[in-house]
């Protein structure tokens, strides 16, 4: 069943009862695009990380206790997909981001990131298995992994873990420093807080910035990342945009270019949880500089770029979740995309952690919420 709510300016909650939205009416929020309706599509998801949507406007959710779900447009949760293959579901890790091969139609290939076990510690990896239902079934198929982060760690934080098709069909895949490895996103020699590059088989494409480089691992696309939770294509530019997770404070959206160092952890707007200074200072020279950053910290996590129609006025404008901020964030750009000429925070209403957000093919925001209970929901103006 799907349940529909427009959100007022005033404070809302919304009671979850046996993992449905309780029935209110309907109550409509404000922004600078005129009023919008926030849809409960699906709820009684657990930690919901990512979704992909199907050529049919299905979805497919994956779940961070290690489940992947899919979901019809009107809301049903199917039972859980079988195949996948064994996840380290401890703290952030799990089963993160989804998604489907630019030729799903005819592959059925989807790809997949999660928290890969490996003799007690654990690593991002990158796998993709070919979608198959039949007989009211689901299952992924001659599962592959065609990447993992080298060296895995202890502890259970900063996966990264995003992934996101160029227009060549390469893939970029966001890396975490694994928090205790952080000097590590500044080795070559590690994919250590590093943005990499790959082909769909897992192999490097020839004009990556570090292939020839000696010791460098070659499918590094930059590097000085700290952990990126979001990240997606401009689809006429073709360039990337990432949002990454500061410290306290310096959160970071960055348009990470081939080859470019992003600091990290040398330089830094935030501060260390302890208080204390981090590196050099914000700012030295052969690295970047952020786009923009947050201080106090949101916890970035989800990021899209707006190309429909359904919402003109958010024509190329980006849109991040919030985990800490509890909110999703507009951000408009200037001409050249180097600076945020206006920012507004949206859903602050319903004080929910916004995992994940994607433009869909109907032109709304459908965006997951992050909890034990969490929700699927679509934005876009009243019918």
């Amino acid at each position: 069943m799907t349940f529909k709510f427009v959100l007022a300016g005033c404070l809302l909650a919304l009671v979850l009862a046996g993992g449905k939205a309780d029935a209110q009416e309907e109550i409509r929020i404000g922004s600078s695009a005129g009023p919008l309706i926030v849809e409960t599509v699906a709820t009684g998801l657990e930690n919901p990380w990512s979704l992909a949507f199907l050529p049919d406007g299905r979805m497919l959710v994956s779940e961070r206790v290690g489940r992947l779900r899919i979901v019809s447009r009107n809301g049903t949760v199917s039972a859980p997909v079988e195949g996948l293959p064994p996840v380290f579901a401890r703290g952030q890790g799990g089963l993160l981001d989804i998604t489907v091969a630019p030729d799903f139609d005819s592959s059925r290939l989807v790809f997949f990131t999660y928290a890969e076990p490996r003799e007690g510690i654990s690593g991002t990896s990158v796998a993709r298995a070919r979608l198959v239902e039949e007989a009211g079934t689901a299952r992924l198929d001659k599962v592959d992994i065609i990447f993992r982060q080298q060296p895995a760690a202890g502890g259970a934080s900063h996966y990264g873990a995003r992934l996101v098709f160029d227009r060549d069909g390469a893939l970029f895949v966001t890396l975490g420093d694994r928090f205790s490895l952080r000097d590590k996103a500044q080795d070559l020699s590690t994919h250590i807080g590093k943005i990499v590059r790959i082909l769909p088989d897992g192999t490097v494409p020839a004009n990556n910035p570090f292939r020839a480089a000696g010791s460098a691992r070659p499918e590094i696309w930059s590097y000085g990342h700290r952990n990126v939770q979001g990240a997606t294509l401009d689809p006429v530019t073709g360039r990337l945009w990432t949002v990454e997770h500061g410290a306290r404070g310096g959160d970071e959206l960055n348009h990470p270019e081939a080859g470019r160092n992003y600091g990290w952890p040398v330089i830094s707007y935030g501060r260390d949880y302890s208080g204390k200074a981090i590196g050099e200072g914000t700012a030295k020279p052969g690295m970047e500089q952020p786009v923009k950053y947050w201080d106090p910290s949101i916890a970035p996590s989800g990021l899209a770029l707006y190309t429909g129609d359904l919402v003109p006025a958010w024509k190329g404008n980006l849109f991040v979740g919030a985990l800490a901020g509890a909110r999703l964030v507009r951000l408009k750009l200037n001409a050249t995309g180097s600076a945020v000429i206006e920012e507004e925070a949206l859903l602050t209403e319903l004080r929910e952690r916004i995992r994940d957000v994607r433009q869909g093919p109907d032109g709304a925001l459908w965006l997951l919420t992050d909890s034990a209970q969490g929700r699927l929901l679509r934005l876009a103006p009243p019918e």
